[in-house]
């Protein structure tokens, strides 16, 4: 294959993938969902701002790791169209059995806007799907998210491999985590964070800390809230 033409092709490819990146036009009211057990149901607008008229599939699926007969929820309309400049609302439904009721529980929405058929050959045609995380929540659970978020416990785990964190949730609420820093010999350190389930822990690698490092530290973390804000948090961390 020629120069050229190889880099032409390569070209075209690229424009078409930013093409379709642009005329995307899904754009969800939220971050997350949370779901009193209080209501009869939840709900999620959906809004097309693309410049045509689109089809969107939604669905709830488990959260990773777990098997889908564990999601007693139904989302409605599952298939929608969606005219230009419109709007539509998804309503959610538990079906009131088969969930933990001393702690939250999560599972996914996932909106997926199906690629309209094209009438010409040769086109690249990209399926834009965006994931929500969906909380239930029970009546009567002791405190918060957000005082769950402050009263993370963090512990050094001494390991042969890369310096670890080790992080303890004993609220009943997830703490989604955004963005979590060991400061240790005024150098910031980050970490793989991720969410820490209710009455759970969760080991997070520190990336880059000398594994021989002794003394005093800090860790700082970001909670994401239950309106998607963040909120900062710190504490003393001992080696």
């Amino acid at each position: 294959m020629k120069p050229g033409f190889l880099f032409r092709l390569c070209t075209l490819l690229t424009l078409s993938m930013i093409a379709g990146t642009c005329l995307a036009g899904i754009q969800v009211g939220g971050t997350r969902i949370i779901f009193p057990a209080s209501d009869h149901e939840a709900s999620m607008q959906v809004s097309n701002l693309g410049t045509e008229d689109i089809m969107i599939q939604s669905w709830i699926e488990a959260e990773p790791g777990r098997p889908e007969v564990d999601v007693p929820f139904a989302v409605t309309p599952s298939l929608a169209r969606l005219g230009h400049r419109k709007q539509q609302t998804l309503r959610i439904f538990y079906q009131g059995k088969g969930l933990a009721q001393d702690r939250e529980s999560v599972v996914w929405l996932s909106i997926q806007e199906i690629p309209q058929i094209s009438e010409t050959s040769n086109n690249l045609q990209v399926a834009f799907r965006q994931r929500l995380k969906l909380f239930y929540r029970p009546n009567g659970l002791p405190g918060s998210a957000d005082e769950a978020a402050n009263q993370l416990k963090w512990n050094l785990l001494k390991t042969d491999g890369a310096p670890m964190v080790l992080a303890t949730n004993d609220s009943a609420f997830h703490v989604s985590l955004a963005q979590v820093r060991v400061i240790a010999g005024e150098k910031e350190y980050p970490v793989e964070s991720a969410m820490v389930g209710p009455r759970d822990t969760r080991r997070m690698i520190i990336k880059g800390l000398p594994a021989g490092f002794s003394g005093a530290a800090k860790i700082r973390w970001e909670s994401i809230n239950d309106y998607g804000a963040l909120n900062r948090h710190d504490a003393p961390l001992q080696f």
